[in-house]
């Protein structure tokens, strides 16, 4: 493998990459044994065809798509290991030459990090966080201790109000169609929940038990289903059942069954000094935040849109991870939302942004201050991570590969110069 790298505007760059013939050969090999099987020739059975006759009867170019996508990965990752640039993107991938007899040839158009001009990282000025603890803050947190411990009673006197959790039946027709997906039996809905699209669940106030009802809606134009997006519905509703919440009293039996005290006094000065300790540590990450932001404003960088996607398109990946875990996949809360890949992703791109911006910055303070990891804070790092996955930190270490050893590293003096521009910061 041979390689050029091209150095393009805005910090882009085009690397060319040439596989000697032999190579791309060896998997012109690998991609006629895989696909042998799904080839027929009259006279022969099926996977027994010689590689030459497929090559004579459909081309000698049969096999070079799949060799190309078995070839570019390993190929390319070569390239980024010999190639001295810093690449912060994903490769968009362009083949050049692809023909009998010949190397082949592809290009790999990246992003690289852009360089960063401090400004004022030292002595930044920030506004000082209030953390004082109010009566309405306690009265607030109560009230959730109350939600929580609320029992629902059903009501039969009374038609739907706001905050009611209902039981319905429905059905949407668009120009007097039923339409795919608009149907459901026994659905529970908390009015107000912004559960469903906008408009539905307001039109369900001062509904009856078991009297239909028409909802008129208009579906989002962004909507994920594109062929109900931007459409007018009409949903047929019936509601089932109609809940309501009952909040218990605030008093020492209250206090009792939700804390270890036995009066509300008692309860009252625990959660302000849980609400205290909860608001000083919120107010260092947003101190961090601030401090962040003020250098990132008096920094300047050109940060390839290649490198913006490549973050945004990470985001969404952590975020499906995320939702996984709770046992929703990303198709579902696209379809809850009425969001699709395309918006989610242009939702994404401010913090996927404002994410590069502060590593970009942070690094920059690391380099010009000489921080660096030292051996017992990566020991460090080492033991936290055994101790999450139960393993021994000999078999941590082995597991971990010289980038992901430079990755800890590199996480380390981030969170290093974190603490050195907030230790310098001025609040005012």
């Amino acid at each position: 493998m041979s390689l050029q790298v091209e150095k393009l505007d805005k910090n882009m760059a085009k690397l060319t990459i040439e596989v000697p013939m032999d190579v791309f050969d060896k998997a012109v090999e690998q991609a006629y044994q895989k696909n042998k099987n799904k080839l027929s020739v009259p006279g022969f059975r099926k996977g027994k065809v010689p590689r030459k006759m497929l090559e004579q009867m459909y081309g000698k170019a049969l096999f070079f798509e799949d060799a190309a996508n078995i070839v570019i990965p390993s190929e390319y990752a070569k390239a980024v290991d010999e190639c001295t640039e810093d690449i912060v993107s994903r490769p968009e991938i362009d083949i050049v030459q692809i023909e009998p007899g010949k190397p082949f040839i592809f290009t790999a158009e990246v992003a690289l990090k852009p360089e960063v001009t401090l400004g004022k990282y030292k002595g930044v000025e920030v506004e000082k966080v209030d953390v004082s603890v109010t009566d309405e803050d306690i009265d607030e947190a109560i009230n959730r201790e109350r939600e929580n411990n609320a029992r629902t009673i059903s009501v039969e006197d009374r038609p739907v109000k706001s905050g009611d959790v209902t039981v319905l039946d429905f059905e949407g027709f668009i120009d007097g169609t039923a339409f795919e997906g608009g149907k459901g039996e026994n659905y529970p809905l908390t009015i107000g929940s912004g559960a469903f699209i906008p408009g539905f669940e307001d039109q369900l106030i001062g509904a009856e038990l078991n009297k239909e009802v028409e909802v008129n809606v208009t579906f989002p134009k962004d909507y994920q289903a594109q062929e109900l997006a931007g459409k007018p519905a009409v949903f047929k509703c019936t509601v089932k059942e109609i809940k309501e919440k009952e909040l218990p009293d605030v008093d020492d039996e209250f206090a009792s069954e939700v804390s270890e005290f036995d009066t509300l006094a008692e309860y009252k000065e625990d959660l302000k000094k849980n609400i205290a300790e909860r608001k000083e540590e919120n107010a260092k990450y947003e101190k961090e935040d601030k401090v962040v932001d003020a250098i990132i404003a008096d920094a300047k960088m050109d940060i390839p849109d290649a490198m913006i996607s490549t973050q945004q398109r990470q985001m969404v990946d952590e975020f499906a991870q995320r939702i996984q875990m709770q046992g929703i996949s990303i198709d579902q809360y696209f379809q809850f939302t009425g969001l699709t890949k395309e918006t989610f992703m242009e939702q994404m791109k401010p913090q996927a942004e404002k994410r590069i911006q502060s590593r970009l910055v942070l690094e920059a303070v690391a380099k010009a201050e000489n921080i660096e990891a030292s051996q017992e804070e990566y020991d460090e790092e080492i033991k936290k991570m055994a101790e999450a996955y139960q393993m021994e930190e000999d078999k941590v270490r082995d597991m971990i590969s010289d980038y992901e050893m430079k990755s800890l590293k590199e996480d380390i003096c981030i969170r290093k110069a974190i603490d050195f521009v907030v230790e310098q910061a001025v609040e005012k």
